[in-house]
């Protein structure tokens, strides 16, 4: 089915909004983003925001597609997800209290770049209650119901990640713009509260998943089978 011009604009807007809402809500990631641009410089700190655009696309392809063995695996292994997310963000957070930032730090490399791009990948994906909050946001902006069908659903997931990607521009251009305020020592004390932030709340994720091992299996259970109806509202910044 061929989509009329304004339908076409509608569900990439929406995507934008869907992407806009998942980005924005400061947690971990985001207090992570905010760190490297400060700490490491704009580079580092936009790749990050580049990982977590990557792993919101790849949620807002789930519930736009409706691939139901992708979120019913996810919602399965909810355990081991936070568990292993919760271990990483205390790691980054360990990490954080103890670098010494610079001034001026060295460009960053390629290795550097893809690491960075990729523990921010890895944190998103490790939340599978993105997808529920995704389901949520769905629901408010009028796709829960819908049939989306493939051209429509590419539309929406395109506009998940440019509204994922502009915020992560926005925010981490901002950031750069203030960093020229900071020096070593407010640096240094940046490095600590987001450190204490990223511990805090890997000990919260690996503590809420004492709460997953009653309700993992049920949870994955109520799944909706149709396409584009993930109806399970949570809400997980982050």
């Amino acid at each position: 089915m061929r989509l009329a011009g304004a339908g076409a604009v509608g569900f990439f807007l929406s995507g934008i909004l869907i992407g806009l809402a998942i980005a924005v809500p400061v947690g971990p990631v985001n207090v992570l983003c905010i760190r490297r641009t400060l700490t490491q410089g704009w580079a580092l700190g936009f790749v990050s925001g580049c990982g977590a655009a990557l792993a919101d696309t790849f949620y807002g392809a789930v519930a736009a597609f409706g691939i139901s063995f992708v979120s019913r695996f996810l919602l399965e292994h909810e355990l081991a997800l936070r568990v292993g997310g919760g271990i990483a963000l205390c790691a980054l957070g360990v990490r954080s209290l103890r670098h010494v930032p610079v001034l001026a730090p060295a460009a960053a490399r390629a290795s550097g770049l893809a690491g960075a791009f990729l523990s921010a990948l890895l944190l998103t994906l490790s939340n599978p209650l993105v997808l529920l909050t995704i389901g949520a946001v769905f629901a408010v902006v009028g796709l829960a119901d819908r049939e989306l069908d493939r051209p429509a659903a590419a539309l929406v997931v395109a506009g998940v990640l440019s509204g994922s990607m502009l915020w992560w521009v926005a925010m981490t251009s901002g950031v750069e713009l203030l960093r020229s305020r900071f020096d070593e020592r407010m640096l240094r004390r940046v490095g600590i509260a987001s450190g204490l932030v990223l511990l805090l709340a890997g000990l919260a994720v690996l503590a809420s998943a004492l709460l997953v091992l009653p309700a993992a299996s049920p949870a994955a259970a109520q799944l909706p089978e149709r396409r584009g109806s993930v109806r399970i509202s949570a809400y997980t910044p982050k």
